[in-house]
């Protein structure tokens, strides 16, 4: 693509101002000694920084990091303050990225704005951030008419926390995702008359701290194992149509519920377009890159953290991960030479979806020279395909089956609720391990 502009030449850029750009940006900022601090550019599509925090109005954010209970903007503006002082950040609002186009020096990031026109920006390290968005209705192919009142929870979150609007009177939600909870709570709030949440699973899919105080606190009917079969209405969503997924054929399992505005939380798609189109190795489990424990994907030099790496639920875990992201970028932009690793990968067992890092990284070793670091510590995120009862997780060196680590038993894991392990590889462990640790629950 031509470019009318080349700028200057950056240390990190990180794509994204949302809570894995800001924990990024911050991170790769502070990374370096004083004399020789990282030069970087944080860049963002939306007027302002934060992302999806500014319109989560409610409690329950920073209670692992800050040890506080912070709502979605106070969170937040722990960051954003932090980025004002900071000298070496430059931000970039109101601007698109077109294309990340990795080289063999120095990666490319094209961008358009009002204020800087098109724009080839140059950096040593990119940090993807780009966060994620809801399926529609258009994801779901559900049959009936197309009126006015179909909108995706957040959408309504945005239209009732930001703009002071309400998106309907009397509401069905389709799917127990977390927004979608919370939005129900929310519209009862507001005065509005929540009829039900229904949700195809026989679970509900968000945590179990918004299943309790958003619908189980407010008498909200919840219907698990059914699904919107039919929307009615002409202008306006007059009434839908529900059925127990077990048996849609038959009719005494249907029930038509008035309603004049259907909200969607029925998952989130990481927005890996640029991602993607950079080349760059992807997980079909998680919809994100493929990564090592330092956040780097399969192109040297480019790193992916937050939402567009894999959706998770607590926001917490998306800044300290993006940290980590962050401070590798400015340390691989410093680097004179690139430090070569062995990979080991990191599969899961029968009753694990995924696991995040795939890939952990060991010093490489030779006949001459043994792993220098004495140990290592690994975190490792992942979700159950199902809900457990009586598990513990046990992570294991595929080659010979021995137990590398193994969790205490908990009473239930569910798939709405991300597990987190962490664990030291000492450096036998490390040396003997040649193809790849099995993480399993059982």
């Amino acid at each position: 693509m031509n470019t009318n502009n080349t700028c200057d030449v950056y240390d990190v850029i990180v794509v994204g101002a949302g809570p894995a750009g800001l924990s990024a940006a911050i991170a790769a900022a502070n990374s370096a000694a004083e004399d020789s601090k990282s030069k970087v550019l944080l860049i963002e599509r939306d007027k302002t920084f934060g992302g999806i925090l500014n319109q989560c109005i409610h409690n329950g954010f920073g209670l692992h990091l800050f040890k506080k209970d912070l709502t979605g903007p106070e969170y937040a503006e722990h960051f954003i303050k932090e980025l004002k002082e900071k000298k070496n950040i430059t931000s970039w609002c109101n601007t698109f990225v077109l294309e990340v186009l990795p080289k063999k020096d120095l990666h490319e990031v094209v961008c358009v704005s009002r204020e800087h026109g098109l724009c080839t920006l140059k950096a040593k390290a990119i940090v993807l951030a780009m966060g994620c968005r809801e399926r529609t209705r258009g994801h779901l192919a559900l049959p009936g008419t197309r009126p006015a009142g179909i909108f995706t929870a957040g959408t309504a979150q945005r239209l009732t926390n930001i703009e002071g609007l309400m998106p309907g009177r009397r509401v069905v939600i389709l799917g127990s995702g977390d927004i979608g909870m919370i939005m129900a709570r929310r519209l009862t709030l507001e005065g509005a008359k929540v009829e039900a949440v229904v949700d195809r699973l026989p679970y509900v899919s968000g945590l179990t701290r918004n299943r309790v105080q958003c619908v189980d606190d407010f008498n909200i009917p919840l219907y698990l194992n059914h699904t919107v079969t039919f929307i009615k209405g002409n202008k306006r969503v007059e009434a839908v149509e529900i059925a127990d997924v077990n048996d849609l054929q038959n009719s005494n399992s249907r029930r038509l519920i008035e309603c004049d505005t259907l909200l969607l939380s029925v998952g989130l798609i990481p927005e890996n377009e640029l991602t993607e189109a950079a080349g760059i190795a992807m997980d079909a489990k998680t919809a994100g890159a493929l990564v090592d424990d330092n956040f780097q994907t399969s192109i040297p030099g480019i790193f992916a953290c937050g939402n567009v790496l894999h959706v998770s639920d607590l926001v917490d875990y998306v800044s300290s991960d993006a940290a980590i992201a962050g401070c590798a970028a400015a340390h691989f932009a410093a680097l004179t030479v690139v430090n070569k690793h062995n990979s080991i990968k990191v599969t899961t067992g029968e009753n694990v979806t995924y696991s995040v890092p795939q890939m952990i990284n060991i010093p490489a070793t030779s006949a001459t020279s043994a792993t220098s670091a004495t140990t290592k510590e690994v975190t490792l995120s992942y979700r159950v395909k199902t809900p457990l009862k009586d598990v513990r997780t046990v992570i294991t060196n595929q080659k010979d089956g021995k137990i590398i680590f193994e969790g205490a038993r908990k009473k239930i894991m569910r798939p709405g609720e991300m597990e987190r392990v962490k664990f030291n590889l000492n450096k036998d462990q490390m040396e003997k391990i040649e193809h790849s640790l099995l993480l399993e629950v059982k």
